[in-house]
This record gives C-alpha cells, sequence and structure tokens, in this order.
C-alpha cells in the first residue's frame, strides 16, 4: 500500500512543470518538498497560494535562477519595535520570503498578502551565515551587521533551515554585503535614504514627510505608509487622549489658585500619552518607508527598457558612498 501511495505521489510530481509557475522560475522538486525532500500535496497547495501572491517577481529574477521555497513572516524589526509594538507587529511589518538558489527575495506585504511594490535582495555571497531560530530568521552579514526576521511560518521553518544551511556563501560580494532594495519599476538597485530610482527616476515616500505628518495629524504617519486600519485604530486612540488634555487644561484655567492636584496629574499624563503615540507613530512609519515605498500607488515594471532610458551608473558607484548603516 505505501509502495502504491509513494508511486502516486512520485506521478504527481512528474505532471507539475518543472521550470515555471505564475510566469516564474521554480524547482518544483524542491518546492513541493518537506525538509526531508518528500513530497507532499498540502505543502504544493501552500506553496502555489504564496507563488500566486508573488507573480509580479517574474522580471526580478536572474537568468538561471529558481525559486526553491516560498516562507511569510515579518520585515526586520529591532527589539523595542517589538515590544512596543506586540500584536500589531504582523499587520505592520507582513512579508513574504522567497528563497532561491542564489538569493532572497523579501516582498513587504499587507495582511492579506498583498504586496507593497517593494522589494529587497539577501545575496547569499553578502552573507556570513544564516540561522532560524524558533520563528526567527536571522541573517549576518559580511559588513558586520545582523538583522532578524520574526513570524517565519511556522509550516516553512525547516526546510528554510534545511536549504540555507546549505547555501554558498562565497562568490563575489556586492558594494554594500547587506540586504540592498531594488526599483519596482525597473529592477535596479536603490540607494538607501535617497528616495528616487537613480535610473528611472521612480519616486519613494521619504521620512521626513513621514515624522511630519505622524505629529501634525492623529494617526497620519500610518496613513501616510498605508496602514489605514492601524491608522484609524491610532487617529481615535490620539484623539481622545488629546480631548481629555484639553478637557484638564479648561478645568485648570477654571480652578482657583489652588487647583486640585488630580488635574494637574490628569495634565500630565494626557500630555506623556500623547507624546508617546506621536513619538511611536513617528518611528514606526519612518521604519517603513526604509523599505522604499512608491509614492504611486500601482508601479508597471518595465521589462524591456532601451539603451536611452537605462542608467549608465554602475552599482558600485551607486552604491559605494554613505550606503551602509551606521
Amino acid at each position: 500500500m505505501s509502495n502504491q501511495v509513494f508511486d502516486i505521489q512520485q506521478d504527481i510530481a512528474r505532471q507539475v512543470p518543472k521550470d515555471e509557475l505564475y510566469g516564474l522560475a521554480v524547482d518544483t522538486t524542491v518546492l513541493f518538498s518537506d525538509h526531508k525532500g518528500n513530497y507532499k500535496r498540502q505543502i504544493e497547495a501552500h506553496q502555489r497560494n504564496l507563488l500566486a501572491k508573488l507573480s509580479f517577481l517574474a522580471p526580478f529574477l536572474e537568468p538561471g535562477e529558481k525559486i526553491l521555497h516560498v516562507i511569510s513572516g515579518c520585515s526586520q524589526a529591532t527589539f523595542v519595535e517589538q515590544l512596543l509594538t506586540g500584536l500589531l507587529l504582523g499587520p505592520l511589518k507582513q512579508s513574504l520570503f522567497a528563497v532561491t538558489n542564489r538569493r532572497i527575495l523579501h516582498v513587504p506585504t499587507t495582511r492579506a498578502l498583498r504586496h507593497r511594490w517593494s522589494i529587497a535582495q539577501i545575496v547569499y555571497a553578502d552573507c556570513r551565515y544564516f540561522r532560524v531560530r524558533w520563528a526567527t530568521l536571522i541573517v549576518k552579514y559580511k559588513s558586520g551587521r545582523t538583522e532578524r526576521f520574526c513570524g517565519i511560518g511556522r509550516g516553512g521553518r525547516k526546510k528554510a533551515r534545511a536549504l540555507l544551511k546549505d547555501v554558498p556563501l562565497d562568490g563575489r560580494s556586492s558594494p554594500t554585503m547587506e540586504r540592498t532594495h531594488l526599483c519596482p519599476r525597473c529592477t535596479k538597485l536603490l540607494i538607501k535614504d535617497y528616495y528616487a530610482c537613480p535610473n528611472c527616476s521612480l519616486e519613494f515616500k521619504d521620512k521626513s514627510r513621514a515624522t511630519m505628518l505622524s505629529i501634525i495629524f492623529p494617526g497620519g504617519g500610518y496613513f501616510y505608509t498605508r496602514h489605514p486600519i492601524i491608522g484609524i485604530i491610532e487617529a481615535v486612540m490620539e484623539t481622545i487622549v488629546f480631548l481629555l488634555l484639553v478637557t484638564a487644561t479648561i478645568a485648570f484655567s477654571l480652578s482657583s489658585p489652588s487647583a486640585p492636584r488630580s488635574i494637574i496629574q490628569a495634565i500630565m499624563l494626557c500630555a506623556i500619552v500623547l507624546g508617546f503615540e506621536k513619538m511611536a507613530t513617528a518611528m514606526f512609519s519612518s521604519k517603513c518607508v526604509e523599505e522604499f515605498i512608491p509614492k504611486q500607488h500601482r508601479v508597471e515594471v518595465l521589462i524591456d527598457q532601451s539603451p536611452a532610458h537605462q542608467s549608465s551608473v554602475k552599482p558600485e558607484e551607486m552604491l559605494a558612498t554613505g550606503w551602509r548603516s551606521r
């Protein structure tokens, strides 16, 4: 009986095209198997569902590059971010990771796994090692920097650990030796803290505007980074605290010179809470725009660019000065 089941699984695996799926170059032998290399129907269904969300990545794959595994998780977050956001970390940092035979493509998404037209790459040659501990993917770069991607999906952890354990880390490193972002329109490299593509001039949201909107408008930073639901929740909370602050201030001004101590305490508490909310919104919106969110809601990928529109600037020249994180 077990031999018959094995034969059926092998027949199913042979019927699946091994070179392309949703327009993406893939290796279905690896993609639809578990960490031991055994084909699993439920893994195939899950991987197909995730690949459908990443069909736009086809122009970003290099010749000979194939997707081996797709997992869900969260973008890089510091301990402070994880502590302050709590359960909101998932909606804020939700991402998909496409593990290929050459690199990991990191794609920030919405909670429903719709991509935000933001793509980053982790080239294996730029890394010292990978670790998958519990639900966290740890990447140590040759630049000395370490990034942690938490919330890795339970179903794909073992396979990710097995694949990343054997990836070749030798070869030519990039100038940054870290995770770099790609333009969602022309697929070229982007420069850290420079919010316009040097190749096709696509503009991205910037930190200064995110901070300004976070301070001026309730929940403004979240709306700017396209997190409307969290923005509405934050706007309601900030408005309530602000009204309480105004009410306490009016009560203090109308009271006698010896104002009740409780009113003064209420004013101080409301001011501290409001300041904390503004600071947290500004911090997280600034972190979100570091993932290069285009100002346009939808971006058309330019697959075939004419030489006249291609940049003559080499990646080494674009990324050499002031790129690395301090």
